[in-house]
């Protein structure tokens, strides 16, 4: 189990402005979703989901993203970036992927869940301050699609 890393971005709101922190843990015999559920504050988080995993340092991430951030000091301000991408057919992974990118992606699949997800959508009602600056990202579903002619 120490090949696996729990990742939880946590998101909240300041003065106008989508900020982020992250919180890592090693994954131990609890399920990945309890690891997250407690570095996401427990039962202060209104919304916990799974986001996304990759291969980093030798093992794999589980990323989750939660909201509201029940202790957002520290957070740091999050603007919307491009997804970075594998640029090998036969390697699709990038080669590095930093933790803005993560979260921008966390927020483009929460801006995607919002349009297709009772559950969220519901938890975002309850979040005015929150919700419209995590909208702003362009929904996108897990990994990026590419229209091609």
């Amino acid at each position: 189990m120490r090949s696996t890393l729990v990742e939880v971005v946590l998101l909240s709101a300041r003065h106008g402005a989508l900020r982020y922190r992250v919180r890592r843990q090693g994954l131990d015999a609890r399920t990945p979703d309890a690891v997250a559920g407690e570095l996401a504050g427990g039962p202060d988080a209104e919304l916990l989901h799974s986001t996304s995993w990759r291969f980093e340092d030798g093992r794999v991430v589980l990323t989750y993203v939660a909201l509201p951030d029940p202790r957002p000091a520290g957070a740091v301000p999050l603007a919307p970036v491009d997804p970075p991408a594998g640029t090998d057919p036969l390697r699709p992974c990038p080669s590095t992927v930093d933790r803005a990118s993560v979260a921008a992606h966390a927020c483009r699949h929460l801006a995607f869940l919002w349009r297709t997800d009772p559950l969220v959508r519901a938890v975002a009602d309850r979040l005015p301050e929150l919700w419209p600056l995590v909208d702003r990202f362009e929904p996108d579903v897990a990994g990026v699609l590419t229209l091609t002619r």
